[in-house]
């Protein structure tokens, strides 16, 4: 039988050792354009570990996963962090996981709300975007030469996740 994974609500604290959550923070706010733009500023730092490589930003739209879902692999970028940030409007889920000598531990699984979003720490072993409900298109800023900069684990035995609920 597989372990089945609580999901946890998304929050900086509880993300901070994976990452950074994006969502307008208050404490950050400045008033720009003559007060007609709300910034909030210094959300998350994309990283390039190794120059020249550079920082690009992409589209992906993601497919809902059906449930009851298996958590069968995880990934992880050791040269760049990778930024999600949603478009359409939609919850995700967020899988991460502890490094534990060389691969990931047991995975820890987010709901984020539908105005937050990631950006995983270089190294992070984190799932394939988990999109819920419908098609979703999330704004992706990561390093090029992506296929140099992935790292992939396969558990013996998944683990599972249920639908959340509201």
């Amino acid at each position: 039988m597989n372990e089945v994974l609580k999901i946890l609500p998304l929050t900086k604290s509880a993300f901070a050792p994976y990452g950074d959550v994006i969502e307008a923070d208050p404490s950050t706010m400045r008033l720009i354009n003559n007060g007609t733009t709300e910034r909030y500023h210094g959300l998350a730092e994309p990283i390039v570990v190794g120059a020249p490589e550079r920082l690009i930003f992409n589209i992906f739209r993601g497919q809902p996963r059906q449930f009851p879902y298996e958590v069968g692999m995880m990934e992880r970028h050791p040269y760049g962090s990778q930024s999600f940030v949603p478009l359409s409007g939609r919850p995700f889920l967020v899988g991460v996981s502890d490094d534990e000598g060389g691969k990931p531990g047991r995975p820890k699984i987010f709901l984020a709300a539908a105005h937050q979003g990631v950006n995983y720490f270089a190294k992070t072993w984190h799932h394939p975007l988990m999109v819920l409900g419908d098609v979703s298109d999330f704004l992706v800023v990561d390093r090029d030469n992506t296929a140099a900069n992935l790292e992939e684990f396969f558990f013996d035995t998944p683990y599972q996740i249920s639908e959340p609920t509201a």
